[in-house]
C-alpha cells in the first residue's frame, strides 16, 4: 500500500470519482496497443524505465491520485518526448478535452508533433527554449524568468512529472507562480519530486535506490547526488515543497512518499497533488 503522509493542515479525501476496473482496462489496453507510437528505445529523450509501462503506469496515476477527467484541459510542462502524452490519447475527450505539452528539448517536440498530433489534434506541443545545463544549456529563456505562453486560467490539470527533479530550489518556486497563473480555480497540480527527509538520507533499512544517495548541497534546502552533474537529481528539504506550493497559493490535497527511499509504494518518486481554491486575482 502506497504511504501518504498526513499533513498537518487536515483535508478531507474525495470520494472515489472513477470506475476502477475501467482503469484498469485502459492501462492494460494502451500497454497492448501496437498502433500507439513509439520512440527508438534508445532515444535520449524517452528517459528511464519502458516508454509504454511507464506512460500506462501514470494514466492511472492521474486518474486515481490526481482527479484527472477526459474533458480536463491538460498542461504538461516537461513533456520530453510524449511519455505522459501517448497514453493521454486514449483517454482525454477528443471533442471536449485538450492537451498541450512543453519541453525545452526540441528533438523530442519535433517527435510529438510528427507521430501524435496529426492523428490528435486537440495535441499540441511546444517547445520552450528554457536554458538548463543537462538539458538544453545553449537555451535563451532563464528559468527564474519563465512565462508559460499561455492565458490565465487556461488549465484544468498540470503535470509535473520528473520536473522538479532537475531544477534548483528558486526554479521551482519560478514554476509553480506560473502554474498557479495558467491554472483555473479548482485546477490541479500532479508533481513528482525526491523529498529527503530523515529515512530517506539515513536510508536505515538499506533498501533505498542506490543511484540516489543524496547529499545537502550547501545550507539551502537541495539535495544533490555527489557522483552526478548537480541537476541530474535533485532532492528537497521535507517541508519546502509544501511551503512553495503554498506561497503559489496552492493548496496541498495529497503528499504521498514512493518507493525510490525503500518503502512499500506503487510509484516510484514522491508525488503532490495540489489544488487551485480560487481565483486569487
Amino acid at each position: 500500500m502506497t504511504e501518504v503522509i498526513a499533513l498537518k493542515t487536515a483535508f478531507t479525501e474525495p470520494a472515489p470519482t472513477f470506475d476502477n476496473d475501467h482503469v484498469e482496462w485502459l492501462m492494460e489496453a494502451v500497454l497492448a496497443n501496437r498502433f500507439l507510437p513509439c520512440p527508438d528505445p534508445d532515444s535520449i529523450f524517452v528517459g528511464d524505465g519502458n516508454f509504454r509501462a511507464v506512460g500506462a503506469e501514470f494514466l492511472g496515476h492521474f486518474i486515481r491520485k490526481g482527479g484527472l477527467k477526459p474533458e480536463s484541459r491538460v498542461l504538461d510542462i516537461g513533456c520530453g518526448i510524449g511519455r505522459m502524452a501517448v497514453p493521454l490519447t486514449q483517454y482525454i475527450d477528443f471533442a471536449k478535452g485538450s492537451y498541450r505539452g512543453i519541453d525545452p528539448v526540441a528533438g523530442g517536440i519535433n517527435w510529438c508533433r510528427q507521430m501524435i498530433s496529426p492523428v490528435y489534434s486537440n495535441f499540441e506541443f511546444n517547445h520552450l527554449d528554457i536554458a538548463h545545463s543537462l538539458y538544453n544549456p545553449k537555451g535563451a529563456i532563464d528559468g527564474l524568468e519563465l512565462v508559460l505562453p499561455y492565458e490565465d486560467r487556461q488549465f484544468d490539470f498540470i503535470i509535473m512529472t520528473s520536473v522538479v527533479t532537475h531544477l534548483p530550489d528558486e526554479e521551482v518556486s519560478a514554476y509553480l507562480r506560473e502554474v498557479e497563473r495558467v491554472l483555473a480555480p479548482g485546477g490541479r497540480l500532479f508533481m513528482t519530486c525526491f523529498v529527503v527527509d530523515q529515512v530517506a538520507a539515513d536510508n536505515p533499512l538499506k533498501k533505498r535506490d542506490a543511484r540516489l544517495g543524496f547529499q545537502r548541497y550547501d545550507e539551502g534546502p537541495c539535495w544533490f547526488v555527489p557522483e552526478l552533474p548537480p541537476l541530474a537529481a535533485v532532492g528537497f528539504d521535507d517541508g519546502f515543497l509544501e511551503g512553495a506550493l503554498l506561497r503559489a497559493g496552492l493548496s496541498v490535497m495529497t503528499k504521498s512518499f514512493g518507493h525510490w527511499r525503500g518503502i512499500p509504494s506503487d510509484h516510484y518518486q514522491d508525488l503532490f497533488v495540489a489544488e487551485l481554491q480560487g481565483d486569487r486575482r
